[in-house]
């Protein structure tokens, strides 16, 4: 990924994991396409920037249709992009039969439709420049028992699916497709009101991550054919023991 002419499009890349990708994506590429919905966040990542690549702010809610749109419509202008980050995600946390119905299709509408929307968008495009890199952002949570999150853990259990089949159809045109599955990672995905009630001190030190190691893993194993990336240790462990249950549960 030397290629500076490369272009990219990240979404949630306001912070977190999504800010990282574009910090790590500026010395390959000649334009980042950054989705978020907040304008002043996206500004400063691009002034961070400046020296390195050409970011392109798009203000957009990708749980919205005029924010798809928005974005895909970008996609379309400023690309046609060689790599396509699908980052953005949310959670609530809590009883499912006592939730918000419209609050969990919020997370529906962001984290499967809203990536269904842009790789159909990006692939044609891929295809006929002849490849591409997609990178899917889901989490440990798709092969866990999730609890309290349980359609947060229903959409990652559904890009982990979705990212295997789509690199079936898609090998022969020389794009590659990654479903990154982080664990616990310091991002602001739990200080939202969404999570009232969950007390990121109850959990152990060694099972959280920083942003830079967990994206530095998945671009790094962006050059392999490796699908489902599981950075750390202990995380990987984690989806063996989960899987490990799954098995069991079948006997």
């Amino acid at each position: 990924m030397s290629d500076t002419r490369h272009i990219a499009l990240v979404t949630g890349a306001s912070a977190g994991l999504g800010a990282e990708y574009c910090r790590q994506l500026a010395q390959s590429c000649g334009t980042i396409i950054a989705v978020a919905r907040r304008a002043d966040r996206l500004q400063a990542l691009q002034a961070e920037l400046a020296g390195s690549t050409r970011l392109v702010p798009v203000v957009a809610d990708l749980a919205t249709v005029e924010g798809v749109t928005r974005t895909v419509e970008a996609l379309r202008q400023q690309g046609p992009v060689d790599i396509l980050i699908n980052n953005a995600g949310f959670s609530t946390f809590g009883d499912f039969g006592r939730s918000v119905l419209e609050d969990e299709l919020q997370v529906v509408r962001l984290q499967i439709d809203a990536t269904l929307e842009l790789v159909r968008a990006a692939v044609p495009f891929m295809r006929e420049r002849g490849g591409g890199q997609i990178v899917n952002v889901a989490s440990i949570g798709a092969f866990l028992n999730m609890k309290q999150t349980a359609v947060y853990g229903g959409c990652k259990a559904f890009m982990v699916s979705f990212s295997q089949a789509l690199q079936a159809e898609v090998a022969a045109d020389n794009i590659r497709v990654q479903c990154l599955c982080p664990g616990l990672t310091r991002t602001e995905i739990h200080d939202t009101t969404y999570f009232e009630g969950f007390d990121k001190t109850r959990m152990p030190p060694e099972l959280w991550m920083d942003a830079a190691p967990v994206v530095a893993a998945s671009l790094a194993a962006l050059a392999q054919d490796q699908v489902v990336v599981v950075p750390g240790s202990v995380n990987l462990e984690m989806v063996r023991g989960g899987l490990q249950q799954q098995l069991q549960s079948l006997q």
